[in-house]
């Protein structure tokens, strides 16, 4: 139902109509986590690449383009079978494939786990099955498609972590996969938080995230 709602937000944005967003909740406020006991070393001064996947990506595409140190944000699609997949064809759920976003950043001025840390912390709730606030699909589902063993070794290390200290309220869910492939999404996807900062779903859903990375990490705060 929300897929629909989803898909009805961009025409109507597109279209320069206003609407307005009703039946769900406020992003719930964000949590103070440590750091991971574990990280990946910094053995190369080359920029590298992580993919993560929390709800919709526009939410999770406006924090990492906040976050210093990283290069790029790139908002598409991972974790499924259907190769070049469309924004319909992936809110069917049937695709397999996770709304994704592809963080490319300079290891010597952010830290993988430092990434992590952002990603549990203000990005989503790991809590959350197959759902993120009013999205609801396995296409919203929470994951970490990892580019190699050290950053799999982390990712899962830090879940452990957080887990034995009871961080959250219930288990973190959040899948840590091999990276399949990455595929981005259209174009009216990308920076697509920035430039429809007055849109409700934005607005109610997204902005209050990099309110909360400005708030909890001032240090890697950026203003892009």
């Amino acid at each position: 139902m929300f897929d629909r709602f989803h898909q009805r937000a961009v025409a109507l944005a597109g279209a320069g109509l206003v609407f307005v967003l009703q039946g769900c909740g406020a992003t719930q406020a964000a949590v103070t986590l440590p750091p991971p006991a574990q990280d990946v070393a910094a053995s190369s001064k080359a920029p590298q690449t992580a993919v993560f996947a929390g709800g919709c990506f526009w939410g999770v595409e406006a924090v990492f383009r906040h976050v210093k140190g990283v290069k790029s944000a790139v908002s598409g699609y991972a974790g499924g079978t259907v190769k070049a997949p469309s924004y319909e064809l992936v809110s069917t759920g049937r695709t397999g494939h996770a709304e994704s976003v592809e963080v490319v950043f300079d290891p010597a001025q952010v830290s993988y786990g430092q990434l992590l840390r952002v990603f549990f912390s203000v990005a989503h709730d790991p809590t959350e099955l197959n759902r993120q606030g009013p999205d609801h699909g396995t296409q919203y589902r929470s994951a970490i498609f990892t580019t190699n063993d050290e950053q799999a070794k982390v990712a899962r290390a830090y879940i452990a972590q957080l887990d034995a200290a009871k961080a959250f309220p219930g288990p973190i869910v959040t899948q840590v996969t091999p990276l399949p492939a990455f595929y981005e999404a259209e174009a009216y996807h990308q920076n697509y938080a920035a430039l429809h900062p007055t849109q409700p779903y934005i607005a109610f859903n997204d902005l209050p995230k990099v309110d909360h990375l400005r708030e909890q990490f001032p240090s890697l705060y950026r203003n892009p």
